[in-house]
Parts: C-alpha cells; structure tokens; sequence
C-alpha cells in the first residue's frame, strides 16, 4: 500500500485522511465507512451468520418432527401351533395352525399435539432471531476491526511524516555541519532523532500491514482505500433514555433472550402434560385351531404414570425460570452498556475538541521553534523535542477523532441506524 506523503514544512496532518466537514446526510453513507453494499456482502458471507442459518434449517425441520408426533405404527406378527389332549385313551388331536397379525399405534393426547406445535413454532422463530443476531454481532466485529485498521492507517502515516520532518532536520543539520554552522553534537542528535523516527515508523507500517490481513481473512469483501475521510465528530443528540428506548426496542440480544424463555416455558407446559401417559390402541385379527375360529378385535392399553414424569415437570419448570432470570440479568447488563457506551460517546467528542485544539498548539509551537533556529534564536534540542511533541499531539488527536466516531457508529448501529444489512 502506497502512501501519500507529508509536507516537510508544514504543520504534520495525517495526509491519507483528509478531515471534512461535518457527516451530512444518513450514516449509511458516510465517507469513513466500508460502502454498505461490502458491508451487506462481508455480513452475509460470515461463518457465523452462516451457522446461524443452518440452526434455523435444524429447527424448520425440527418443527415438522414435532408435529408429526413421536408416534408410529406397530405391527405384530405371530404364528403357533396347537394340540389338543382329549381323554386319556384318545391321543392328541392336532396340530392345529393359529395365527395373529395386531397393528398398535399410541396417541398423543391433544393437549400434548398443541404444545409440539407451539414449541415447534416456538423453535423455529427462535432460530430466526438468532439469525438476525449473529447478522447484528458481525456487524459490531466489522466496526471494531474497521477501526482497528483505521488506527493503525492514521498511526503509520503519522510516523511516516514524523520521520519525513526529522529526516530533513537532520540533512539540513548534517550540510549546516559541513558548513561549521552547527555543532557535531548538533549532527548527532539530528540524526539519533532521525533514526529512531524512523524505526517507530516502521514499527507502525509492521502493526498496520497486521491489521490489514487480519481485516481483509475475516471479511473479504471490504475494500481497504488509500483515502478515507475522517469527519469533525458531532455532538451526540439524545438523551440516555430515548437511546436506552431505542436500542433496547431493537436489540436482537433481548428478542433472542425473550424467545428462549418462551420456548423454555412452552417446553415445561409439554412437560406438564406428558404426566399424563399416552393410551395406545390396535386392532388384531387372527385365526385359531385350524381356521375353526376366527378373532378380530381391539386393544387399549394405558401406562400408569410414576415418579419420574412428575420430576421432569419440576425440572422443565426449573430450567424455565433459570432462562427467565437470565432474561432479566442480560436486560440489565444491555441498559448499562448502553449508558456506558452513551456516556463514553458523550466524553469522547469534548475530548476529541481539546486534543485537536493542543495538536494545534503543539503544532505552531514546532514551527516557531523551527523558525527561531533558522535565525539563530533556538537550539536544535528544542526544535527536536517541539517536533516530537506536535507529532505525539497530533497522533493523540487523530486517535481520540477515531475513538469519538467509532463511539458514535456503534450506538447507531445497536440502533439499527447504521448498515441496512438485515432489511431482507
């Protein structure tokens, strides 16, 4: 990846990123994102979309399992053969070819076939939602690792025109040398300064070349462009409860957690109802001594219920209070994330203000500095430690824009205002 260079004397801007004016219009389209076509391909094409997809094919057919019935036909076949004993003089008449043929199937009570269709429904629309939420989980992954990637962008070529701007200090030291303008000591420190500029510079190219693989394996489809945009970070609007509302109202966590404890209370109501043992019935046909008599019949049998169906009641009811209280636990952690992420989005455009506002102090403090040694009216030690502080500053600065944007993008896209990646 090629980048831009810096100017050599003036004030240090990361060039790669070129600062405008506030985002106008909807953050779908906004110059420091991926487009939202990439973004709708890159979501799409995860693993863990794609397992969420196949969990919902498990349950679709696990929904037509359950209304079907658990239940099939029994055939039973039987043949023997008798011999009769008459009186003890006579000898034994037969033998005689019986048979029987019996065809048994259990019922399940109607109780019982609503609650599998219920729970089947129950299942698949579970299923659904947790679609839709490991779509919403990818795209929180995506914006994390977008940003990664964009701080490593800004931090290698803010290095990169630190190293440009001591570069050059230390070839005008070296010539100011030659000429007996400057002392050794001067030359020395110039290029010491130089070298290691140079060395965090690469260190910086080596940690943004990690975060463009990492970026580019985990979701192809996003284009990493030579220039990204990085707007002003606007002052977030809303108070914490009308974002606490909307998130809340929208969040995928909470609907994926409210459909488990209902299919959690749906599964005790089946547990309930298998206390009542199913009958089984059949009918048989048969014939005995010969073809001489001829059966047809029905049977019913009906188990007696025991123990072990009154402890797995219990059990499924338990198991559904423990999902509902971890319901209720998941809502409380999702508002204080919420008021976390509200207060840090909140902190972090001030934040971005001032650091912005030092940048540019540390800024014009290196140029006086280098413009007092070129009349002689400041040493090369001040120069050099004035130009570390403005590229730090600066560094600072355009991190902290990072952080306030990335803050603002993701409680807008826990709000479903960012990414329309799950419209269909």
């Amino acid at each position: 990846m090629t980048f831009r260079e810096f100017p050599l004397c003036r004030r240090q801007r990361p060039l790669a990123f070129l600062v405008t004016a506030l985002l106008a219009g909807s953050a779908w389209g906004a110059a420091d994102l991926p487009p939202a076509n990439e973004v709708k391909a890159a979501i799409a094409a995860a693993p863990l979309v794609a397992a969420a997809r196949a969990g919902l094919t498990a349950e679709s057919a696990n929904r037509e399992r359950l209304n079907a019935g658990p239940y099939e036909w029994t055939t039973r076949l039987s043949d023997q053969q008798r011999r009769l004993r008459n009186a003890p003089n006579e000898g034994p008449r037969g033998p005689f070819n019986e048979w029987s043929v019996a065809l048994e199937r259990p019922v399940r009570l109607p109780a019982k076939a609503e609650a599998d269709a219920a729970l089947g429904e129950q299942g698949e629309t579970t299923a659904r939602i947790a679609v839709e939420d490991a779509q919403h989980e990818t795209a929180r992954q995506l914006l994390a690792a977008w940003f990664q990637w964009l701080r490593a962008r800004v931090a290698a070529d803010q290095s990169q025109a630190q190293a440009k701007l001591l570069s050059q200090l230390a070839g005008s030291t070296a010539r100011r040398h030659t000429l007996g303008d400057a002392a050794r000591l001067e030359a020395m420190q110039a290029d010491a300064a130089a070298a290691q500029a140079d060395a965090q510079w690469r260190q910086a190219q080596a940690r943004l070349q990690a975060t463009s693989q990492e970026l580019r394996v985990r979701f192809p489809a996003i284009a990493q462009p030579d220039d990204v945009r990085l707007p002003s970070p606007e002052p977030l609007v809303g108070s914490l409860a009308a974002w606490q509302d909307s998130i809340a109202s929208k969040s995928h966590e909470l609907a994926l957690a409210g459909a488990e404890t209902r299919q959690a209370r749906l599964a005790a109501q089946r547990a309930e109802a298998e206390r009542t043992p199913d009958p089984v019935v059949g009918v048989h046909v048969g014939s005995d001594r010969g073809g001489e008599e001829k059966l047809v019949g029905v049977s019913l049998s009906i188990p007696f219920a025991g123990d072990a169906r009154r402890a797995a009641a219990r059990s499924q009811a338990a198991r559904a209070n423990a999902v509902a209280y971890r319901e209720e636990a998941l809502r409380q952690q999702v508002n204080a994330d919420i008021a976390s992420r509200h207060a840090t989005a909140s902190a972090a455009q001030l934040a971005w203000e001032r650091a912005d506002q030092a940048a540019r102090q540390l800024e014009a403090t290196a140029d006086l500095s280098a413009r007092a040694l070129a009349l002689g009216e400041a040493g090369l030690a001040e120069v050099l430690l004035a130009r570390r502080q403005a590229g730090e500053g600066r560094l600072a600065a355009e991190l902290t824009r990072l952080d306030a944007l990335e803050a603002r993008y993701r409680l807008e896209l826990d709000a479903h205002r960012l990414w329309d990646y799950d419209a269909d």
